[in-house]
């Protein structure tokens, strides 16, 4: 039960995908009135429909010659969301639901941010406080408010973009503020999928999966939730992505659990010491049966926790553990009975160190200062691998403590998002 109310709350956003067309808008609008009806108490979040907000980026782009400033092209780009939710509240009245759109020159309007145009950063005070100002009233009064996704506002009334992602960005920066108990993400798929449905042949719904390993897909180029928006994902609220076509909000979909760490930091990933086998020769890389071999011996032995190659090289970091010479020597025999490999080295007692966080891959240059901050002091980086949300190094164990002070150092240079902290729930 929440605030003594024990009615479902939920915040639903409907993709330009869904809103693109007569039959998929009244699809959307009936969805949402059945929910209603049941009691549900819904804020409804609306992106451009269709194709609407590149069709105006492409046109201003042909018009303006590269000489409109990013707040007037931001005025521009706004006006998809801000026409989709006159719309959808509309067609919600006549279908019998009491509903009221709220756009950003609104005195309710709940998504303030700072003034980076094009892509703007919420400042989720401001925005809770005024959330649970304006909007929940509203909600609680059994009205559907309508509410434009991907628009923010500056304190000084400046409309601006939230960049990729922004609609989902602003259902969960509302479903946080409301306390609501679901997110319900609409789109054109059946919800997370194992695969970019453009690229694989057959690609199945995934039913569920949690944030952290959902992150390393955002930004792959298939169709799933941007990194950026995924930051905003409360901890506490479940998230499922469902199919518009069913034209039901309780469809089942994929849930999307847990929550990204809300800052920077540096950890020791495993607890004991790693060793890194190096083995080199001449396009190795065109023998997978080689590396397979090699990973099949690691497997057998202990637990294979990192690993780089290029073409003729593979590096792998592996727990160090009691008699790792049989599998030194295993590693080795392989690379003597294959033309392709040539000789391989071993390091031991190297520490592994993972920095994670949110605003990880939108802080440039951040490898660099890492680096040079290790440099400067005279520690050996003897490995360095990284993925959209993680950036993991290897030093010397015996400097692992030094180096963890060294990174978090590094960490605080940086001009970061201060305001991506959520605000704790009573």
């Amino acid at each position: 039960m929440k605030n003594g109310n024990s009615c479902k709350k939920i915040v639903v956003k409907f993709g330009g995908s869904s809103l693109a067309d007569h039959a998929k808008l009244s699809k959307a609008v009936t969805a949402v009135t059945k929910e209603a009806a049941k009691g549900t108490q819904i804020t409804v979040v609306v992106s451009a429909m269709g194709k609407t907000t590149d069709i105006l980026m492409n046109t201003m782009k042909n018009t303006s010659n590269g000489k409109l400033e990013k707040h007037e092209l931001d005025e521009i780009l706004s006006m998809g969301e801000r026409t989709s939710v006159r719309v959808f509240a509309a067609a919600l009245r006549t279908n019998g639901v009491e509903s009221c759109y709220i756009d950003p020159t609104d005195d309710k309007w709940p998504i303030i941010t700072d003034a980076a145009f094009s892509n703007a950063n919420p400042l989720l005070e401001e925005c809770t406080t005024r959330i649970q100002k304006h909007v929940l009233p509203i909600v609680e009064n059994r009205v559907v408010p309508v509410i434009a996704g991907f628009v923010g506002r500056t304190t000084d009334g400046k409309i601006t973009t939230l960049g990729r992602g922004g609609s989902d960005t602003t259902a969960f920066i509302l479903a946080e503020a409301l306390q609501a108990d679901e997110v319900a993400l609409i789109t054109n798929a059946d919800g997370i999928m194992s695969g970019d449905p453009k690229i694989i042949t057959n690609p199945t719904p995934l039913p569920e999966i949690d944030v952290s390993t959902l992150v390393g897909l955002a930004d792959s180029g298939a169709k799933f939730i941007h990194s950026k928006a995924l930051k905003y994902k409360p901890p506490s609220i479940p998230v499922k992505v469902i199919n518009h076509a069913h034209g039901d909000l309780g469809q089942e979909g994929t849930l999307i659990t847990g929550a990204l760490a809300t800052d920077l930091d540096v950890e020791i990933a495993h607890p004991s010491p790693v060793a890194e086998i190096t083995i080199v020769g001449n396009k190795i890389s065109e023998k997978p049966q080689i590396i397979l071999d090699i990973l099949e011996k690691t497997e057998a032995h202990t637990s294979l926790l990192g690993m780089s190659m290029n073409q003729n090289s593979v590096i792998l970091y592996v727990a160090q553990q009691e008699n790792m010479g049989k599998l030194f020597n295993q590693i080795h025999n392989i690379t003597l009975n294959n033309p392709e490999t040539i000789a391989m080295a071993v390091k031991k007692d190297i520490a592994f160190l993972k920095t994670s966080g949110v605003g990880l891959e939108e802080t440039h240059g951040l490898i660099g200062k890492i680096s040079e901050n290790l440099r400067v002091n005279q520690i050996n980086i003897y490995g360095i691998l990284t993925i959209t949300s993680s950036i993991l190094l290897f030093v010397d164990w015996r400097e692992r403590e030094k180096a963890l002070q060294l990174i978090r150092s590094s960490l605080k240079k940086p001009l970061l998002n201060k305001n991506l902290k959520r605000s704790e729930k009573p």
